[in-house]
């Protein structure tokens, strides 16, 4: 089986609209780019919120489980545009 590579998003500080960032490149990740891993596990990572990067030349899976952790109200970040 192949591992799939991944990295971790971080929360950005100082934001007034909750807002994660790319582990690779730092780039807004989109909130319209995050979701839930779900039961399937289709990335086969122990990861319960993904996000793909959709900065041009990065593309790169996020697991968002522990920048999510670093905000007031994740679900937050669902509701609102980053």
């Amino acid at each position: 089986m192949q591992k799939t590579e991944y990295y971790s998003a971080i929360a950005s500080e100082g934001s007034a609209v909750p807002t994660l960032l790319c582990g690779h490149c730092r780039s807004t990740l989109s909130r319209g780019r995050i979701f839930r891993n779900g039961e399937q596990n289709a990335y086969g990572i122990q990861c319960h919120t993904l996000a793909l990067c959709s900065a041009d030349d990065c593309g790169a899976l996020n697991c968002c489980d522990a920048a999510l952790a670093r905000l007031d109200d994740p679900e937050d970040l669902f509701s609102k545009a980053s």
